[in-house]
């Protein structure tokens, strides 16, 4: 990644449906979403326009790896299943710089290193009240893409 091409979007807050997975990042933050999305077929909302989510809660620089959490969502249409057995949230709206990456380790860690020095480079500071998510759509993922929305 050269030149990061950040665009500013204004991120909607968005009703979602979640499973928290609790310790070292990496294959557990997968199976969290493969969780998700098994729950998601059952009920009828993995598709068209639904949009998954990948939270990481944590810093693993000042956060143990047993304790970092990581929440695998999705957005939930206007009726969502009643009495769902995972835990239904709210992400907060507001500005975000979103970069597009392939979706591997080593995009996503590249961009991790150099994105917080870009946004302050272009004058932004990221907003430590919400949080940093992977967002991933039916047409990104297709092309093996995923996006990182920074909140500003």
């Amino acid at each position: 990644m050269n030149k990061m091409n950040i665009q500013l979007e204004s991120i909607p807050a968005t009703r979602i449906a979640y499973v928290r997975q609790t310790g070292p990042y990496g294959l557990g933050n997968a199976q969290a979403m493969e969780q998700l999305k098994h729950w998601a077929r059952e009920h009828g909302l993995l598709q068209g326009s639904a949009v998954l989510f990948g939270i990481p809660q944590d810093n693993p620089s000042t956060t143990q790896p047993e304790d970092c959490r990581y929440d695998a969502c999705i957005s939930l249409p206007e009726n969502p299943p009643a009495g769902a057995s995972i835990p239904y949230g709210e992400l907060p709206g507001g500005a975000y710089a979103v970069i597009t990456i392939l979706h591997t380790a080593e995009a996503v860690q590249q961009a991790w290193e150099e994105i917080l020095p870009a946004l302050y480079s272009s004058g932004h500071k990221l907003d430590p009240g919400r949080p940093v998510m992977e967002r991933y759509t039916e047409d990104r993922v297709s092309r093996h893409l995923c996006e990182l929305c920074f909140p500003v």
